[in-house]
């Protein structure tokens, strides 16, 4: 209906309106427009817009036509910004030990606890080993052979770790960073059956490994000791 009246409009625009021209102006061709060119003709009744033959819908214009919206590219897609690369992760802080197992019979006489002079010279020794080194622990265990009581072995056993660690603190090792304790005979290194018989030379002898002071230095950084 709009159709027909707006030809109609244009042909009685053609007859009646000799004043107006066919749009020159490309962004109003296929309008009529004013003596100028400027503006669209309207119905004065109606309001509708005069087209003339050169009017085609990709020549529409609002508000006189409606006109085709193009589709709006969308937004371009931005990708997300890797994460940042962890960091890594700083390794353990790595503890050493070492160990050495001192003979009690090259530290002490048979059954006693005072320190022999080849005994004080195995400690010098490894007093020099620990010089200039940084370690947080150094534990001092004494050990007994199977002769005696259990209370008495356990108090000789104490006895000679004690002594041991009052002669290393002599050589300047920090005496809050030495313990000391004794395990009597419950630790033996032989095996039940290999030095059976009573308390003769021979199986005092064959005893000997039991008779021992374990010394272990931990978190130990610098010179490196060595086992006996």
């Amino acid at each position: 209906m709009i159709a027909a009246r707006t030809l109609i409009f244009t042909a009685i625009a053609a007859a009646f309106l000799p004043g107006m021209s066919a749009a020159q102006d490309t962004k109003n061709q296929g309008y009529l427009v004013d003596t100028y060119g400027n503006s669209i003709t309207t119905s004065s009744t109606t309001g509708l817009c005069w087209r003339d033959s050169d009017w085609t819908p990709a020549r529409s214009v609002e508000p006189c036509d409606p006109v085709a919206r193009k589709a709006e590219a969308p937004a371009p897609r931005v990708a997300a910004a890797p994460p940042p690369p962890e960091k890594p992760k700083a390794a353990p802080a790595r503890v050493e030990q070492r160990r050495v197992n001192f003979s009690a019979d090259t530290l002490f006489a048979f059954d006693k606890s005072v320190l022999k002079p080849e005994g004080k010279a195995a400690l010098d020794e490894f007093g020099r080993q620990l010089d200039g080194a940084q370690y947080d622990v150094v534990s001092v265990v004494g050990h007994t052979d199977r002769f005696g009581s259990n209370d008495y072995n356990q108090r000789l056993s104490e006895r000679r770790a004690h002594t041991v660690k009052e002669y290393l603190t002599s050589r300047n090792i920090v005496a809050n960073r030495i313990t000391a304790e004794g395990k009597g005979e419950t630790q033996p290194v032989t095996q039940p059956g290999d030095c059976l018989g009573s308390k003769t030379a021979k199986v005092i002898a064959c005893l000997q490994p039991d008779r021992r002071v374990h010394v272990e230095v931990t978190g130990i950084k610098g010179p490196a000791t060595s086992s006996r």
